[in-house]
């Protein structure tokens, strides 16, 4: 099976582009063959050369994990934060684009913020991938 691409992007907050910029919303371009993805992209960064804020990545179908973010914790037996309370499950919350993840994350941990042995963290798609923790 051929991989799938898509352009992604659009004008950020600032150079880290990291964030999507106030009253903007991410672009998403295809699905592409890797060929097409580079022409739209060329395209696209062509029209916004004049705009440091602005920026496009090509990504591939096998990407999209990366690019998801979860909120992953709940109530611990302990201080070390190994295993979660006694009849409690673990929570995983998402999948997220990563500004989500980080209004999730600032969510559930002001509702937690007197109780030592609540924690959330925030991880890729990825990262649970290898913890086989499913999202």
């Amino acid at each position: 099976m051929a991989k799938t691409y898509y352009v992604v992007g659009g004008e950020y907050a600032d150079t880290s582009f990291t964030v999507i910029a106030p009253g903007h919303a991410e672009e998403r371009f295809g699905p592409f063959e890797e060929q097409e993805a580079h022409i739209c992209w060329r395209a696209l960064t062509g029209k916004s050369v004049d705009n440091a804020m602005v920026r496009y990545f090509i990504r591939s179908t096998e990407d999209a994990a990366a690019d998801q973010w979860y909120v992953m914790g709940g109530e611990y037996a302990d201080t070390t934060f190994q295993e979660v309370t006694e009849g409690r499950a673990l929570e995983v919350h998402g999948p997220f684009s990563r500004k989500e993840a980080l209004e999730k994350w600032r969510e559930l941990t002001g509702k937690s913020v007197d109780n030592a042995l609540t924690r959330y963290d925030l991880f890729t798609g990825e990262e649970l991938k290898r913890r086989n923790v499913k999202g």
